[in-house]
């Protein structure tokens, strides 16, 4: 098979061209970057549920960086309904979304799978919303990258610190790291557990993403943290929400965080 074909277009993200570039002007015509933003990325940490809920606080990390263009952007989500040992690395040669096709980095991808055994393809893994809800976010703001696609299951959180080592050795590389915060809780308690998550990631402390952080991605938010702690990246917050925001049902909410990940400038 040679394209990623869609899975998830027309319920977490619009199906048509138009419609996500209207999503896309309706968000950056509600911000405005109050704090100057002194940091050479490397990496995002963004949501991943439906755009009507956390598109908002993904499109601000893609906004910001897209000052700067990459050759290649590296997607890492985590798998919600199949099971694998390691990660699971796209093997495609093009990557479908709605505003045109995105080209996959063949040569990234051979390289990589040959320098770390627990990278794997299972086709199963790639129906996967949390890593495709990203692309047409990329192919908007990055309309020159290729992209990769990671998806991970049963795996430390050390070994793939290992493998964004490896892929932030070139400068032209970016990491997207996907995550949504706790799930049904009230707005009280998910408030409360997301701050504990939120100060994890501030503070850089991997010890705080223990005590009670309940995020879908906790593993490749601990990778991404190992790697700034090894390499001196600052991390950014940009925002935070739930699903409270636009459903008003206080009794059963989802949390979504945006953070940039880089070298202080």
């Amino acid at each position: 098979m040679d394209i990623r074909k869609t899975v998830v277009s027309g319920s977490f993200y619009p199906d048509t061209k138009e419609e996500i570039k209207r999503y896309i002007e309706h968000f950056n015509s509600n911000f405005t970057l109050e704090d100057k933003i002194e940091i050479e990325v490397k990496a995002l940490i963004v949501p991943h549920a439906g755009y009507i809920y956390s598109g908002f606080t993904a499109n601000l990390a893609y906004n910001i960086s897209s000052k700067k263009q990459f050759k290649n952007i590296i997607v890492i989500g985590p798998s919600h309904r199949h099971y694998l040992k390691g990660a699971s690395i796209s093997d495609y040669k093009e990557y479908e979304t709605p505003l045109g096709n995105i080209k996959i980095a063949q040569e990234l991808v051979k390289d990589l799978k040959e320098k770390f055994e627990f990278l794997c393809f299972d086709e199963d893994a790639h129906f996967e919303h949390s890593t495709e809800t990203q692309a047409p976010f990329i192919k908007n703001y990055f309309p020159n990258s290729k992209i990769i696609e990671i998806v991970y299951g049963d795996m430390d959180y050390k070994e793939l610190s290992s493998l964004i080592d490896e892929i932030l050795k070139s400068k032209n590389n970016l990491i997207v790291i996907s995550t949504d915060l706790s799930h049904f809780y009230s707005l009280k308690k998910a408030n409360y557990l997301d701050n504990i998550c939120l100060n994890g990631i501030i503070n850089k402390d991997l010890s705080l993403l223990d005590k009670e952080c309940e995020a879908c991605g906790k593993v490749g938010i601990k990778a991404i943290l190992d790697t700034a702690i090894k390499n001196n990246y600052e991390t950014k917050f940009l925002h935070y929400c739930t699903s409270y925001d636009r459903t008003k049902d206080d009794k059963s909410v989802v949390g979504y965080t945006s953070f940039l990940v880089g070298e202080k400038i």
